[in-house]
């Protein structure tokens, strides 16, 4: 009777510290359009992190220190009727490095392609099942995203769940709302519809278990045991690689080097395994061409 009170009573601890997943600061960078209502976008800037925060996205124990850090920026860009806009929005989701204070970038996205409708009178809603509105699934996509990449730093194809609620969410809005951009296979190659898919792709899946050997493997061993964080890095950067010959150009490898370019060149740059750091600016300059400049001091 006890031992039955006593799990009781730590299930009760366990379940009142539990909080949401996501920590996220959502601003609102409104200059580029002409709106005279301010208050207007204090009441849209604090629904949409209301949105992000307060509710539980999946069925998972976090604790409060351990909710995913995620930076959201809205460049509204025009406000083609009343209630609809149109925003760039740039995405940032970090994670700790074990043993260190150091935060590593795991998503940096750049959406051109948000087209939604918001009025205060209509609270936004979530349904799992169906659409609601265009800004509920473009908010709750990139929470599975973000809480599905962090998923897989920790446990090799972790966020394999989430990447199919990100789906239904797509499957949902192109059903209901398909004029809008994004949600398909047409247009830019960076939409949000393409970084899913390649989340997804079983040709990529390089990318993510490389993702699982570049942060557990690697990155959360550096401090200790620099010699080994870096050797499981480099085998990530093959993994990568391998995607790479297949897929050349796709939203999910370029979204990979966005967050990593300056990180690698840090890691690798103090290589005491001269033939190792060669090998990774050999690696890197050829898959990553646009960031070579940055990769210079590994020649040295």
């Amino acid at each position: 009777m006890k031992r039955f009170l006593t799990l009781a009573f730590f299930a009760l601890i366990s379940f009142g510290t539990r909080a949401q997943e996501l920590q996220c600061q959502l601003t609102i960078n409104s200059e580029r359009v002409q709106i005279t209502d301010r208050q207007l976008i204090q009441d849209m800037e604090r629904a949409m992190n209301d949105f992000m925060n307060t509710r539980r996205w999946t069925s998972d124990a976090y604790r409060p220190e351990e909710r995913i850090k995620v930076k959201m920026v809205v460049t509204l860009q025009e406000v083609p009727q009343v209630g609809v806009y149109k925003a760039i929005v740039q995405v940032v989701s970090t994670r700790p490095v074990f043993g260190t204070g150091y935060e590593t970038v795991l998503l940096s996205a750049v959406d051109k392609q948000w087209e939604f409708e918001y009025l205060p009178s209509q609270p936004l809603q979530y349904s799992e099942n169906s659409y609601t509105s265009t800004l509920a699934s473009l908010l709750s996509f990139y929470a599975y995203i973000i809480i599905g990449m962090d998923q897989d730093s920790f446990t090799r194809l972790g966020g394999s769940p989430y990447y199919d609620r990100a789906l239904q969410i797509v499957t949902n809005t192109a059903a209901q709302a398909g004029s809008n951009p994004g949600w398909n296979s047409f247009g830019d190659t960076r939409a949000r519809y393409f970084l899913l898919t390649n989340l997804q792709d079983p040709q990529l899946e390089g990318m993510r278990t490389g993702a699982y050997q570049y942060y557990r493997l690697g990155l959360d061993r550096f401090a200790e045991k620099p010699e080994e964080g870096r050797a499981a890095i480099y085998k990530a950067l093959q993994d990568v690689q391998k995607s790479v010959q297949v897929r050349p150009g796709t939203a999910l490898v370029r979204a990979f080097f966005e967050a990593k370019s300056d990180e690698l060149a840090n890691v690798f740059k103090n290589d005491p395994k001269r033939d190792q750091k060669a090998a990774v600016f050999t690696l890197l300059t050829d898959i990553d061409a646009p960031n070579s400049q940055k990769y210079q001091v590994l020649a040295r």
